[in-house]
């Protein structure tokens, strides 16, 4: 007979840089993004070994970024730069302070549930997780509500609204 191991699955290793650029919205949000949180959100979406740099930025850079890389001219919630995935992760995830506020806000969310949500999306993003197509958006989209879900966050796509 099969023994089951009730120990949780070993996290992997992580070496994190938490930057946090001049802008009074990122400044502000030092709260919400302790090292400890941004490491467990990080290494709970992490199937290998990774050194990765998140970035809170404001609006002006996440445009520049994103109109830069992506060549979208608007800021976005997270860009992801991925430069390898494997033996090691290797990555940089720009998250903008501003649109997550706002985000958090439309979707009656804490703003701390939206970090560790968009963390998660990037980490995965970091690993080659993609979700332009259905079908590998649907599988992406699973993932993270199952590893939000396991660290006590609600299903980031059907969760109700909580009131104001």
């Amino acid at each position: 007979m099969a023994r089951h191991s009730l120990m949780p699955k070993s996290l992997p290793a992580l070496s994190l840089s938490l930057q946090f650029d001049r802008s009074d919205r990122a400044r502000a949000h030092r709260q919400h993004l302790s090292r400890s949180f941004v490491t467990r959100c990080i290494r709970t979406a992490l199937d290998a070994p990774g050194e990765i740099t998140v970035r809170i930025v404001g609006s002006q850079e996440a445009r520049a970024l994103n109109r830069d890389y992506r060549s979208k001219d608007y800021a976005t919630n997270v860009l992801t730069f991925d430069y390898s995935h494997a033996p090691q992760v290797h990555a940089d995830l720009v998250l903008c302070a501003d649109v997550v506020a706002a985000e958090a806000a439309a979707q009656g969310i804490s703003v701390t549930a939206h970090y560790a949500h968009l963390l998660v999306h990037g980490t995965l993003h970091a690993q080659g997780h993609d979700h332009e197509e259905d079908a590998p958006a649907k599988l992406m989209e699973a993932r993270e509500t199952a590893l939000l879900t396991a660290m006590g966050f609600a299903d980031p796509y059907h969760q109700a609204k909580l009131s104001p």
